[in-house]
């Protein structure tokens, strides 16, 4: 076998994606392989045709011992566009490989918010080093977003905006955005200004482009307008697009000075980000990146399964308060757990559709009541439900019309402890600035074993152990 069939030329490689957007194996396979024996200009000439988001990805796919050789074979083309469509553990191993000058020519040509993300994840040290690398007003913005909570509009928003005075007309706005060749060019929006930088509306540039020069911009502006404070978390702004349909929107100070602008394609990445994080603080997974080092994969699981543990133990000292009553009517060790688990299900459902609402705005102090009385009434008609079926199963397996009764009722009480444990527990968590999302898994599950063993295995003590 030749070595042009053990490594094929860059066109001998059909397609670098399949029909879904994923990148096929064999085009990895092919691209790791030509690193692999020194063919960088082969190994080149495969990406060069990515576009920025999949050779991101490519990094990504490829094992983390061979991340620095890839990245040495196609250096031309890892340049600041990639980086900043990186997975961040990933990008974490690569910019290690730098140096403090390379990582700021990297930051220096990305907009601010993605240069931000790069540089708040590193040491103190590096982040210093990195930053004396800027130039002073590279430097001064980096350092003032860096100033602001993780996770807000102040360390989300891009610096780089149009704005204009009120007095202007629409020729001037015209003009002014041919001349200026250092402005930004992904906007959609000019923001109108008063002499104090505050903003006082906006208006699309397909308004502008539509309208006669002489107009005033005062004129064509839309005064009402959504403004973002640079404290606002990063979800509460995500929230604020989705209801109100923003592309783009102003970012103010304290002072309601316009400092900057967010726009939708980066919440588009913010809300995938919190949806995706919030269903994984249910689990108890940590980030669930699997990218993420293993350590710290360990280290994030394993606490809330010794937490779960110490959860499991106390359902356990329940069910040991009735072992004399298990041994005397050995049924109740088979049906018990079914209880349990039922409940379980069923409180897991509620705290998801709570848990989401509370992540929406749909669920406020003003219909939590409302939404306490509806969990109840369908928590009801599911109990009813299973405990019917239940008790017809158990009948017809045991022939025991006293313990399908038991069981019946069991399922029901614990379906409705289910469903207000669900309400009640993220709720409370919120109204405690808790994130209901991280602890309300551990605290219902407890509730709705212990109160499972105990309404089947008190009810069956009072009912069938003589």
């Amino acid at each position: 076998m030749t070595d042009t069939e053990l490594h094929p030329a860059p066109h001998e490689v059909e397609d670098e994606l399949d029909e879904d957007d994923r990148m096929r194996p064999e085009f990895v396979r092919a691209v790791l392989d030509a690193v692999e024996t020194g063919d960088h200009a082969a190994a080149r000439a495969l990406v060069e045709p990515l576009h920025p988001a999949d050779l991101a990805d490519l990094f990504e796919l490829t094992p983390q011992p061979e991340r620095a050789a890839l990245a040495h074979a196609v250096a031309g083309e890892l340049d600041a566009e990639v980086f900043a469509e990186m997975n961040e553990h990933v990008r974490e191993d690569l910019l290690d490989a730098l140096t403090p000058g390379e990582v700021a020519t990297l930051a220096a040509e990305m907009d601010t918010d993605d240069a931000v993300s790069i540089i708040e994840d590193m040491d103190e040290d590096d982040q210093r080093a990195v930053l004396r690398a800027l130039d002073p007003d590279d430097r001064a913005a980096i350092e003032e977003a860096l100033s602001y909570p993780e996770e807000s509009a102040g360390r989300l928003m891009q610096r780089d905006l149009v704005a204009v005075p009120e007095h202007w007309t629409v020729g001037d706005v015209i003009d002014y955005l041919r001349r200026q060749e250092d402005l930004t060019t992904d906007f959609w929006e000019v923001f109108v200004v008063d002499p104090g930088h505050k903003p006082v509306g906006t208006c699309a540039l397909s308004r502008i482009l539509r309208t006669a020069r002489s107009v005033p911009v005062a004129e064509v502006m839309q005064r009402e307008q959504t403004l973002i404070p640079t404290d606002m978390d990063q979800e509460e702004v995500a929230l604020r697009f989705q209801k109100y349909a923003l592309i783009s929107a102003a970012v103010v100070d304290a002072s309601c000075r316009l400092v900057g602008m967010i726009t939708v394609d980066d919440i588009v990445h913010i809300i995938q980000q919190e949806a995706g994080e919030d269903t994984l603080l249910l689990s108890g997974a940590g980030e669930g990146d699997i990218n993420e080092p293993i350590r710290r994969t360990v280290r994030s699981r394993l606490t809330w399964l010794v937490i779960n543990l110490g959860a499991t133990m106390i359902s356990a000292s329940v069910v040991g308060l009735f072992q004399g009553e298990i041994a005397r009517y050995a049924l109740l060790a088979v049906l018990m757990p079914i209880v349990s688990a039922m409940g379980g299900n069923a409180g897991t459902q509620t705290l998801a559709v709570m848990v989401r609402a509370l992540a929406t705005n749909q669920l406020t102090s003003s219909n939590t009541l409302r939404m306490l009385g509806r969990e109840f009434r369908v928590a009801a008609c599911n109990g009813a439900a299973l405990g019917g079926v239940g008790a017809l199963g158990t009948y017809l397996i045991f022939g025991d019309p006293k313990l399908s009764a038991v069981f019946a009722a069991a399922m029901v009480i614990n379906s409705l402890v289910a469903g207000m444990i669900g309400v009640v527990v993220p709720v409370a968590l919120d109204k405690a600035d808790i994130d209901p999302a991280i602890s309300s898994a551990v605290f219902v599950t407890t509730v709705t074993d212990v109160m499972g063993f105990l309404s089947f295995l008190g009810l069956a003590t009072l009912v069938l152990v003589p």
